[in-house]
């Protein structure tokens, strides 16, 4: 008859007498059975410690593994690993041979010399499992990680102990590890090393530096960071908005006003971004996906087009007579309600707009949640936005003296402001459309401009010969749309690339992804590469997310970087829907949103100091390939 454990695995019943022996066994151990420190070298993962000699070590002691398949020798049956994770802790991972278990209560991590001073240790919740001699314990039956907050040195004690199902306890264990040497290689869930000349991914390298460097000099990173994003896909789209806004105030407008209102924008922005990645961090939950469902995103699409029709002059978008004259009365005693308005269209822009995730901010959310440094963290969300926010800046110190005053080039412009709202608004949709719907829209909003042009605004009712070439080129781009959404393309901005023109006529052949939704898809995938031997990328979209859709056209149909991938097992979530399978694998990776790539060594194991956030070319993105599988 079998005694059935409670997580599903069985084990033979043993004799009263083989079960008194090793009870008393077990009890001595407990008792009096602690082996000596590991004389194992400074930084090993894992080392048998002698143990103690005792009439009774025999029936307790493991076997060398035998043709007959005795037990596993206790170094293979538990291998632990030690690393630095992004914010200094140690991260100590064990993984557990099948077949085997170790004792939650059994794990002690102290400090390793007098020069080292830790915290609590983290552990998991283990699986309740009702043991024949101790009652009711939590066991690791499967790999898992321990997290130890290290406030000054680099060496760890730890003791550990566990049991193979078949009925063998081994001695408890202990072990001396190193974090600053790198965990030595082999089989286990070691990170890899780093890439060369780095400690770790960028992201993780930014979240140390935020949490221990200077402050202020960590915030004038963080802007600069920012300013680079500003000229990412995902902000670009804020410049006609805040243009139209500008435009939208009327011929009297002065670069001082159209400063104030940029300002205005930008901090309604900065601040919404602020508050919201950092309740984000804190809560533990996604906002901004929030914002990026479809009903969301189509509201906010319809918006812009409305606005861009009310630039056309088709109807003009007023408040009703009684609010606008209260409105009127209260702007003449304070002049702050346009500025109000600007503000709380850049606080919805942060949310609906710049749905990115780039390593900066990855790295300034993972110092909240995970050293609660809320101050730190806020204030570098903070700089990072304006830096993003800088441009418009610009474009609102120059907009109102570059807008003529009057005369008919007043309307054409206010009208090509309106193309502008109908480009954003067609960029928005284009998140939930199939390509060649989404290129047909473009389409429709390149022949605006070519009707615009040639009609609207002219002097003499004649267009200029700037004009005429203007629309000759944008009705060009119009027939070039439509020839890509019949002939496959999925990039606006190369919509010929799958034509004889493209240079050769053929498609660019996409990665072929396998699609996983829930945790066990992902875990029988990479249980399949790690029996094959294959390495494997894991890659995080959403149909909401621009730098995705960048990084699927630019990067994932490139054929030099489906070439250097022909060898992995490429595997993608789709993580649109956000629901709680999505959830799911985001909180298992503790990934912020997409675009995010994870790497996979053979032996099933993620290299967390390899994992890319935001959007890579193909270039970088094969530099990275190239560094990944150089490392041990």
């Amino acid at each position: 008859m079998l005694l059935r454990h409670e997580y599903g695995l069985a084990r033979p019943r043993r004799s009263l007498a083989a079960r008194v022996v090793l009870a008393l066994a077990g009890v001595l151990v407990l008792l009096g059975g602690q082996p000596a420190a590991s004389a194992q070298p400074a930084g090993g993962t894992a080392a048998e410690a002698s143990s103690p000699a005792s009439p009774l070590s025999s029936l307790i002691k493991p076997r060398a593994r035998g043709s007959d398949g005795d037990f596993l020798p206790v170094e293979d049956a538990f291998k632990v690993s030690a690393r630095r994770d992004a914010l200094g802790r140690a991260e100590l991972r064990f993984t557990v041979a099948n077949g085997y278990y170790l004792y939650r209560d059994r794990i002690r991590v102290t400090p390793g010399d007098a020069d080292t001073a830790i915290g609590t240790p983290e552990l998991p919740d283990g699986i309740v499992h009702e043991d024949n001699f101790f009652g009711p314990q939590q066991i690791y039956p499967e790999n898992f990680v321990v997290r130890v907050p290290v406030t000054r040195g680099s060496r760890l004690k730890l003791v550990y102990q566990g049991c193979a199902e078949a009925g063998l306890c081994y001695p408890p264990q202990t072990v001396t590890l190193d974090l600053s040497q790198r965990a030595a290689a082999g089989p286990g869930p070691a990170t890899a090393g780093a890439p060369p000349g780095g400690g770790g991914s960028e992201q993780d390298l930014l979240a140390r530096q935020l949490a221990h460097g200077n402050l202020w000099y960590e915030l004038g990173v963080f802007f600069l960071l920012g300013l680079g994003l500003a000229f990412t896909p995902c902000v670009l789209p804020m410049i006609p908005i805040l243009s139209g806004i500008i435009a939208g105030d009327g011929p009297s407008t002065t670069p001082a006003r159209s400063f104030l209102l940029s300002v205005a924008y930008v901090l309604g922005m900065a601040l919404t971004y602020t508050t919201a990645g950092a309740a984000s961090a804190l809560l533990g939950a996604q906002v901004q996906s929030f914002f990026q469902q479809r009903w969301i995103v189509g509201l906010f699409a319809g918006l812009f087009v409305l606005l861009a029709l009310s630039m056309f002059g088709f109807f003009d978008l007023q408040m009703p007579a009684s609010l606008q004259s209260r409105f009127s009365a209260a702007s003449g005693r304070l002049r702050g309600g346009r500025m109000a308005s600007t503000a709380l269209i850049g606080a919805l822009s942060a949310l609906v707009v710049t749905a990115c995730v780039a390593p900066a901010l990855v790295a300034a959310l993972s110092v909240i949640a995970q050293t609660g440094q809320v101050a730190r963290g806020a204030a570098a969300l903070f700089a990072m936005s304006l830096g993003m926010g800088a441009p418009l800046l610009v474009v609102g110190a120059s907009g109102g003296h570059l807008l003529p005053k009057a005369g008919p080039w007043m309307v054409t412009i206010k009208c090509l402001f309106g193309v502008g709202f109908l480009a954003v608004a067609a960029w928005m949709l284009e998140r939930l459309l199939p390509p060649w719907a989404a290129l047909l829209l473009y389409a429709l909003v390149a022949l605006t401009l070519v009707y615009i042009l040639l009609t609207v605004g002219l002097r003499g009712n004649r267009p200029t010969w700037l004009r005429v070439e203007l629309a000759v080129v944008a009705g060009a781009y119009a027939l070039a749309l439509v020839t890509g959404a019949a002939t496959g393309a999925t990039d606006p901005l190369r919509p010929l690339a799958r034509t004889a023109l493209a240079g050769g006529g053929g498609a660019t052949a996409a990665l072929e992804f396998r699609r996983i939704k829930t945790l066990g898809d992902l875990d029988r995938e990479i249980a399949g590469a790690e029996r094959q031997g294959q390495r494997v990328m894991l890659d995080f979209y959403a149909d909401w997310c621009a730098s995705c859709k960048e990084m699927d056209r630019a990067t994932f149909h490139d054929p030099a970087v489906g070439a250097a991938l022909k060898d992995y097992r490429v595997l993608q979530a789709d993580v649109t829907a956000n629901d709680p399978d999505d959830q799911a694998l985001l909180h298992r990776f503790g990934i912020i949103g997409p675009p995010t790539t994870a790497f996979f060594a053979p032996d099933g194991m993620e290299r967390r100091d390899y994992r890319l956030v935001g959007y890579k070319d193909p270039v970088a993105f094969r530099a990275h390939l190239q560094s990944f599988e150089a490392a041990r």
